[in-house]
């Protein structure tokens, strides 16, 4: 029992993803502080041009 456990706690194997998803958490973390104005502009013009374009569509 104490050995599977020694066994568990030594093995490695999946730390690498989780510590990629912890700096990709981070960076977007960043990237939201330092460009919120820059990213709030981005996606309301993108949003008007996609009801534009549904608007259009649909009539």
């Amino acid at each position: 029992m104490n050995a599977s456990i020694r066994k568990f706690l030594k093995e490695e194997d999946g730390v690498t993803a989780l510590e990629y998803g912890l700096l990709a958490a981070v960076v977007a973390g960043i990237l939201i502080v330092v460009a919120r104005k820059e990213l709030g502009d981005f996606f309301t013009t993108l949003f008007t041009r996609l009801q534009a374009i549904a608007t259009t569509a649909t009539t």
